[in-house]
């Protein structure tokens, strides 16, 4: 096997290299934080696939899987779609102990980069909301 290494690997390099990536790309987009989260979820015993709403820090039953979202946001319109979530995702399991499965970041661009795949149940991200049909839930 032959390697090859270029005499331009410096440094100086890899930084004007890094730097060429930013050229004519916007700082940061604004960042929409929005109160509701939109999964998708599959039922693979089914075949059903619903999508449900759940407010921030609320925790949903999606058959054996509790979804509590903490965090969501979208770009404006007018900006390139970047739709991202921070959820933890718990199992109920048979003799019903609740056993952390999913904690992380979900991209409503790839579902399945970062969905919860489980034997039974998937669970992805479709989108962040400002408004749903279904009730804010009632604070105890």
């Amino acid at each position: 096997m032959t390697r090859f290494i270029s005499r331009r690997s410096g440094p100086a390099f890899v930084v004007a290299a890094l730097a060429s990536l930013f050229v004519g790309t916007p700082a940061n987009a604004e960042r929409i934080t929005n109160p509701i989260a939109e999964f998708a979820g599959l039922d693979k015993i089914t075949g059903r696939i619903i999508t449900f709403d759940v407010y921030m820090d609320e925790t949903v039953q999606f058959g054996a899987l509790q979804v509590t979202p903490r965090a969501c946001y979208s770009r404006p319109p007018t900006e390139q779609p970047q739709t991202d979530s921070f959820v933890e995702v718990d199992e109920i399991t048979l003799n019903r102990k609740v056993r952390r499965i999913f904690t992380g970041w979900m991209f409503a661009d790839s579902p399945g980069l970062h969905a919860v795949d489980h034997a039974v149940y998937d669970v992805w991200l479709a989108n962040c909301k400002t408004s749903s049909t279904v009730a804010r839930p009632s604070k105890p």
